[in-house]
């Protein structure tokens, strides 16, 4: 039986004002639905259902198994189907093709959207909120680091971060994915800013953890609210960044991390800008991989027959490396391991960490006969296409003989698709092969069955985090 946890207090701070809601609402679906005789000449919206003024259907998507809500509404619509979260008109699109419309052929009719508040944490010259020459330029410089030539150097580097993290588990009951999130942390600050800044890693950590709690949080800015205090620690990081920028441009070095990568003079990245990019990275590389992880763990737990074969294959690799005298991974050890490969794609399916991703129209778009009105948000469902039984046969089955062979293309979307597509996940699926061979070939660890529930918001994670007690090996 399935449990959930769901966000309440998200909702709870929806019914702000209802009344003033429900009369701007009234007014926006006027505007939308009256028509003028030229008007009618334009396609139909999708079907659907907007729910309830101003909170829509929000409450029905995050109370729940995502996989839920989106096969009823894809069972009584179809593969397009018009809804209302979070106080915005969607359109949600859960085939192959639709998904590949919105985020490539036509990427140019829809642009990245995250709420206003979440911009002004991150800061508002991220790469996530941009397009064009610019998105175009930072996409660049990011790639520059984090493609396979410019992190195949920092396999033992990302080792020692793994081996460190796992031996404080030893002996002890952990928060699978709190501690998940410690590591991918640490992977993520050793690939901005390299080795070189420990003198300034811990107070940035402490600022991170700070503006972290506020993500979430309603954006009202007064002493003592979550978002206060968040922004207050966003701005210590601007100072943290500008420190650590100063002190580089002192020593004249040259640098190939990815905060390297930011300041070359050619690029003329402001200082503003380097920031920003520098704490957006940060919170994309953080509970995303973590959350993977933990997936990972519990689904090996749960297939004993598949967690032997991946031992098997990481033992094979230590015993060549005994023989060789040499006891790091290397870049082409990382290659080597098809089944754990196959294990990491096979979670990120099932577990799908990100069910949808926002765009925006930016004019009317036609697709499929329906209208998509500007302004509207447009969400591509990769947990529906990730769960369709068109694409992957027993899709709830966890079964990493799939990835044997490609998935039929646009099927499999872990990292989004497009121009703006995940640019670090070489890095996260580097850091994850890593973790993996040192825990299924030095530690061992057991589901007690308590762990059985998932909860929602804003990822699917397994039950309070999936506690669990890990042990060396002897």
């Amino acid at each position: 039986m399935v449990t959930m946890i769901s966000p309440i207090a998200t909702v709870i701070c929806m019914l702000v004002f209802p009344w003033l809601a429900y009369f701007a609402y009234y007014l926006v679906s006027r505007v939308v639905l009256w028509r003028t005789p030229a008007d009618r000449k334009k396609p139909a919206l999708p079907p659907g259902s907007m729910g309830w003024p101003y909170i829509g259907e929000t409450f029905q998507l995050y109370s729940k198994n995502p996989n839920t809500f989106f096969a009823l509404k894809q069972q009584r619509y179809g593969p397009i189907f018009k809804t209302h979260i979070l106080g915005c008109p969607c359109v949600m699109v859960s085939s192959p093709e639709a998904a590949r419309f919105v985020l490539v052929t036509s990427a140019h009719l829809f642009k990245p959207t995250f709420p206003a508040s979440k911009e002004r944490m991150l800061g508002r010259q991220a790469i996530f909120f941009q397009q064009g020459d610019y998105h175009a330029r930072l996409r660049r410089l990011v790639l520059r680091a984090f493609m396979p030539h410019a992190i195949r150097d920092t396999v033992a580097d990302i080792e020692a971060v793994a081996a460190r993290t796992l031996r404080s588990w030893d002996g002890r009951m952990i928060n699978t994915f709190q501690e998940m999130k410690t590591y991918a942390f640490n992977v993520a600050l050793l690939s901005i800013f390299g080795k070189d800044e420990i003198g300034y890693i811990e107070e940035l950590k402490k600022c991170y953890y700070t503006l972290e709690k506020g993500y979430n949080s309603m954006p009202i800015n007064l002493p003592g609210t979550l978002f206060n205090k968040a922004m207050k620690a966003r701005k210590q990081l601007d100072v943290i960044v500008a420190k650590i920028l100063s002190s580089r441009r002192k020593r004249q070095a040259k640098f190939n991390d990815l905060l390297g990568s930011f300041m070359e003079a050619k690029e003329a990245l402001t200082d503003e800008q380097i920031a920003d990019n520098i704490i957006g990275v940060i919170f994309a590389a953080r509970d995303t991989t973590a959350s993977v992880l933990t997936w990972i763990v519990k689904y090996l737990g749960e297939n004993p027959s598949i967690l032997q074969t991946v031992t098997e294959e990481q033992e094979g690799i230590m015993r060549s490396k005994e023989m060789e005298g040499d006891k790091w991974l290397s870049w082409d050890d990382t290659k080597m391991m098809p089944m754990t490969t196959r294990v990491i794609q096979e979670t990120m399916r099932v577990a799908s960490i990100l069910s949808f991703t926002f765009r925006e129209a930016v004019e009317d778009v036609s697709f499929e006969g329906y209208l998509i009105p500007k302004g509207w948000k447009v969400l591509p469902l990769f947990r529906n296409i990730h769960h369709s039984p068109d694409n992957f046969p027993e899709p709830e089955k966890f079964d990493p003989s799939r990835f044997e062979s490609s998935p039929k293309p646009n099927t499999f979307m872990p990292f989004g698709n497009g121009t703006h597509s995940c640019p670090g996940n070489e890095l996260a699926k580097l850091e994850m092969l890593v973790l993996l061979h040192h825990l299924t070939t030095r530690y061992r660890w057991s589901l007690s069955g308590s762990e059985a529930g998932i909860q929602f918001g804003p990822f699917a994670l397994p039950l309070n985090g999936l506690p669990i007690t890990f042990s060396l090996k002897t």
